[in-house]
């Protein structure tokens, strides 16, 4: 019987595969999380590319407020000012980072440097009668695991805050004239 070698460049692109692949098992799939008894993480799938409403700041925090298309669309629509409510389906998420000084900018500016948290808020009357059809959930970021966990319970963590705001649809975020 002949010996049969594997051939010696093969051993590396092998090695590479099953390194690749631990690293890949390792990470988190956070499209799996959801907030104890409220929204999942997944029903917000592709919100990184969603339209950017605006942004807002704090004393350590800078964030961006992003819309799905429907909820975009009902701000050009004149939503909230024009009296109107948020159609069904709309959805928004805050990417919160701690902020930075750029310190390689000619002037003073603040950026973005490490992920805080995702806040998530999505209008569906069916599902959220008690809370005028809006349901909350916060994700918290954790650097050195990279990973998401669930920051508060049910879909309604987010409404006590809101209802401030009653009179846009419990909406905090203008659309500023772009």
């Amino acid at each position: 019987m002949r010996n049969k070698r594997v051939p010696t460049f093969a051993v590396p692109g092998v090695v590479l595969t099953i390194l690749i692949g631990v690293t890949l098992l390792a990470q988190q799939d956070r499209y799996t999380l959801k907030v104890p008894d409220g929204l999942a993480f997944s029903e917000f799938r592709g919100y990184d590319t969603w339209q950017t409403i605006a942004v807002s700041e704090t004393k350590t925090s800078v964030k961006a407020i992003l819309g799905n298309p429907t909820m975009i669309d009902a701000y050009k629509a004149g939503v909230p000012d024009n009296g109107k409510a948020f159609p069904e389906g709309s959805q928004a998420v805050k990417i919160e980072w701690i902020k930075k000084q750029n310190l390689v900018s000619p002037y003073f500016v603040e950026v973005p440097d490490t992920l805080k948290s995702l806040s998530f808020i999505e209008k569906d009357s069916k599902r959220f009668p008690n809370t005028h059809g809006w349901a909350f959930a916060q994700f918290q970021y954790d650097t050195a695991s990279e990973t998401f966990k669930p920051s508060v319970t049910g879909s309604e963590c987010g409404y006590t805050c809101h209802t401030k705001v009653a009179s846009t649809d419990y909406i905090f975020t203008a659309y500023p004239p772009r």
